[in-house]
């Protein structure tokens, strides 16, 4: 991952008039910019999805592992046939 070089990207998007007002609002109440209230929605959001995609990553990982296994296994071969002991115990 980079380090934040304090580098800013232009995004555009549009949003309804509803959510619009919204921001607006927000910023008012915060003494701040909407453009600030969206960048800190937006920061704060991917952070909260951050661990979704880690999740995702530690499963695909734990399948690979699992699939592994079960090929090791799969190389042993067939089992012995320990049929003829059946009645040994006897």
């Amino acid at each position: 991952m980079h380090e934040y070089c304090g580098c800013m990207a232009m995004l555009s998007f549009r949003i309804s008039d509803e959510d619009a007002r919204e921001v607006k609002r927000w910023a008012d109440r915060l003494g701040t910019t909407s453009s600030e209230v969206i960048r800190e929605s937006l920061r704060r959001h991917l952070a909260w999805l951050a661990p979704v995609e880690d999740t995702d990553r530690q499963e695909k990982q734990l399948l690979a592992a699992e699939g592994a296994a079960i090929g090791r296994i799969a190389d042993w071969g067939v089992a012995e046939d320990w049929t003829d002991w059946a009645d040994a115990a006897l």
